[in-house]
């Protein structure tokens, strides 16, 4: 499988040197010197690892052959992919690649299907799990212990423990309304065909291109560029079940999950 880990970015200095935009939760097994990497455009490579530093906040990597500015700037814009094998994982058991987790059904403890996770979304704090219902709409799950119960790769699927109002926005309303001192005969009756109403017309339906789901992974870094191939996936993060409330301390350009 090829993930794209790094985007070339401007060049750095007179002897080679590039910035490079990460893509990868892994920069030090990715980008390490020695690593050999497919480019798009495909005539910008291979290229090999030369050298790495951070400077200023920022990766700089220098590659064989690439000597002089001239040359560094030419790469500019050229995405770094990649070969990994689809079986690997990252070293910490709670944690996934995202085209692990992309594709797996997702199910609650007793075998309801809610959906199929079609995207990983990467928070400065948590990642979510971007699931397509079978209507077609489509609700974020976050990836946290306490709601995520259960991985299982081999049979596909993830079991949730939603809380109230997380995959249907009326189960919360119903709730409240449950606690709340009836009145006579006739009111309770009333209540109870509001719920009836409330319940016959399904589960909250969140339009998927128009909730902001693309925007928050987009921003976080999860989705290509322009400049990126339309089936190629990047290597940025890996999904990481989490402490509710958690701050993981990810740095800009790092992503989160495996370290």
């Amino acid at each position: 499988m090829q993930l794209v880990v790094a985007r070339v970015g401007r060049a750095h200095g007179i002897k080679g040197e590039v910035t490079v935009e990460v893509r990868t939760d892994e920069p030090e097994l990715r980008l390490a010197p020695g690593a050999v990497l497919t480019t798009d455009p495909a005539a910008a490579g291979p290229l090999t690892i030369e050298t790495g530093r951070v400077h200023s906040g920022r990766l700089l990597l220098r590659f064989a052959g690439v000597r002089d500015r001239n040359a560094a700037e030419a790469l500019r814009n050229t995405l770094l992919i990649a070969d990994v094998d689809p079986e690997e994982r990252p070293e910490e058991p709670d944690e996934y690649y995202d085209h692990q987790l992309v594709d797996l059904d997702v199910l609650l403890a007793d075998g309801t299907v809610v959906g199929r996770i079609t995207e990983i979304s990467h928070l400065p704090y948590q990642d979510l799990f971007v699931v397509e219902r079978p209507d077609g709409s489509e609700v974020l799950i976050p990836f946290v212990e306490e709601i995520v119960t259960d991985i299982d790769l081999s049979a596909q699927q993830a079991v949730i423990a939603p809380p109230p109002g997380l995959i249907d926005d009326r189960a919360e309303i119903a709730s409240a309304r449950d606690t709340e001192p009836h009145g006579d005969a006739g009111e309770d009756r009333g209540a109870g065909e509001d719920q009836g109403a409330g319940k016959g017309r399904g589960a909250d339906e969140r339009p998927g291109a128009g909730d902001g789901t693309d925007a928050a992974g987009g921003a976080a870094g999860t989705g290509s560029t322009a400049a990126d191939p339309g089936d190629r996936e990047t290597d940025r993060g890996t999904g990481r079940m989490t402490d509710p409330g958690t701050d993981r301390g990810t740095e800009p350009g790092t992503g989160g999950g495996a370290r």
